[in-house]
């Protein structure tokens, strides 16, 4: 029986000072498959104690075979959750930022000179970026938060139905969302 097998039987008995000695022998091993994934050290530790924290919790159910693939796996599968969950968040953010550049048509949400300023160099960089996209989409968004319009009036001024329009803003925002994050990537 190996090293780990014992190390494994122990932990599934209770045993905290065998675990800890699984964590040793591995904690290098897992971060550096996790620091493939994520170049922050400090949320890399974070993703290593959760890979840990996966390990104990279906140790029960491992199978005794291959253990240290076994925990590659865990970790390169919790580095993707979280990369994942990091895309989820800066999506999430981007579109907060950019419907509240959009939407904030009245000056009331600025308090200061700076939010002034800030707000309308945003607004001139949603401008320019709606020069960016396909004409289709781009009239469809200037005519709804710009001009105001609803998706019926839009609507009836292209000749097509609201579900259309609907579609249209729908990719419309992806495609400034895209490069929204694209020019806050350059800068």
């Amino acid at each position: 029986m190996t090293e780990d097998n014992v190390l494994i039987k122990e932990t599934l008995t209770g045993s905290e000072i065998a675990f800890a000695k699984i964590v040793d022998r591995y904690k290098g091993y897992v971060f550096a498959i996790i620091l493939n994934f994520i170049k922050d050290h400090d949320e890399a530790e974070n993703v290593a104690q959760e890979v840990f924290l996966q390990v104990y919790i279906s140790l029960p159910n491992y199978k005794f075979d291959n253990f240290k693939g076994w925990i590659g796996k865990i970790a390169a599968n919790k580095s993707i959750d979280w990369k994942r969950k990091q895309m989820s968040k800066f999506k999430e953010e981007t579109i907060n930022n950019a419907e509240y550049i959009i939407d904030s048509q009245e000056s009331n949400y600025c308090e200061t000179p700076e939010d002034k300023l800030i707000e309308k160099e945003n607004r001139e960089l949603i401008l320019k970026l709606c020069k960016s996209i396909p004409p289709i989409y781009r009239d469809t968004i200037m005519k709804f938060y710009f001009e105001e319009k609803t998706y019926e009036q839009i609507a009836e001024e292209e000749g097509t139905t609201t579900k259309t329009i609907a579609s249209r803003l729908y990719r419309g925002r992806n495609m400034l969302k895209e490069k929204w994050r694209e020019e806050n990537e350059t800068l």
